[in-house]
């Protein structure tokens, strides 16, 4: 089987409570919401997802066949809590109560695929060593998340990667978000800090913002509107952008269609809770109803 795109990362089990109190018990991980955005577009997409061997019921939960998902056994299976401080859910404390282990060379299966996304949650989902063996194989794609957010007993810490200069030019795609491009550059300035990721050497980069989505290819800026009409799906809001978007990409889309698509993919999610569950044609209907 050849795969336009592996989605590699650890899911998770996820306890959310919003702010009224609420509590809903839900799977989660960039590597699940991504799987979904992803697989409406025309790319063969596969997944790599790190789990105990027992929680067979994440698997089922996903939208891609089970002959393209790969479980890569983990101790345990990251076990996340969210609690949401306001209705646009922008506002949360986010505690890990268990971490998977790193996900290393020697799991991920030998197929013919063109792009390899790490879909990480926190520091130390990906050895340093796995980004260059995989860098061997095809192209790579990373959420910086992965790289910057830190498990410090229970509590998510965001640091600066102090290996950024050696490996983000190993990426051919990278995604941030404001917040984390400011962690890593040291500036809020967007379009300013995309470009240093670029002279870093990331070769394409995304980075999201609750208004509108950011590209940088190092010879043009592309942005594109969130309009999305609420927000009770904002959870996965980054990953199901960047899903879609890297599937696009690699299946030859330009950037600036791949940008739109993806945005009014998001902006269709974050209107009700949980993955994407549409279609390319509702995507498409989406676009035409508020971006033409």
């Amino acid at each position: 089987m050849k795969y336009d795109l592996m989605i590699i990362g650890p899911a998770t089990r996820d306890i959310n409570i919003d702010y009224t109190g609420n509590t809903v018990h839900e799977i989660g991980g960039a590597v699940f919401f991504c799987s979904f955005s992803a697989k409406i577009t025309n790319a063969k997409v596969c997944a790599s997802v790190k789990i105990h061997p027992s929680d067979t019921d994440i698997l089922d939960a996903f939208s891609l066949d089970h002959s393209d998902l790969f479980l890569l056994p983990a101790k345990d299976t990251t076990l996340m809590r969210n609690t949401y401080f306001t209705a646009d859910r922008e506002r949360r404390k986010a505690e890990c109560l268990k971490q998977s282990d790193p996900i290393t060379p020697d799991q991920i299966p030998a197929v013919d695929c063109s792009l390899y996304h790490l879909a990480g949650l926190l520091y130390g989902d990906f050895p340093n060593d796995l980004i260059v063996e995989l860098s061997h194989r095809g192209k790579v794609s990373a959420d910086i998340q992965g790289f910057l957010r830190h498990n410090e007993l229970g509590t998510m810490n965001f640091h600066d990667w102090k290996d950024k200069l050696e490996y983000l030019r190993y990426f051919d795609f990278l995604k941030t978000d404001a917040a984390e491009a400011e962690i890593l550059t040291g500036t809020d300035d967007r379009r300013a800090a995309a470009k240093m990721l670029y002279d870093w050497g990331a070769k394409e980069i995304l980075i999201s913002h609750n208004s509108e989505m950011l590209v940088y290819d190092g010879k043009d800026y592309y942005t594109c509107p969130v309009k999305a009409r609420n927000l009770s799906g904002r959870t996965g809001r980054g990953d199901t952008t960047f899903g879609a978007y890297i599937a696009k990409r690699i299946t030859g889309t330009p950037v600036d269609e791949a940008l739109l698509f993806a945005t009014a993919a998001v902006s269709l999610k974050m209107e009700s809770p949980g993955p994407l569950r549409g279609t390319e044609a509702d995507v498409m209907r989406y676009i035409e109803d508020f971006y033409r």
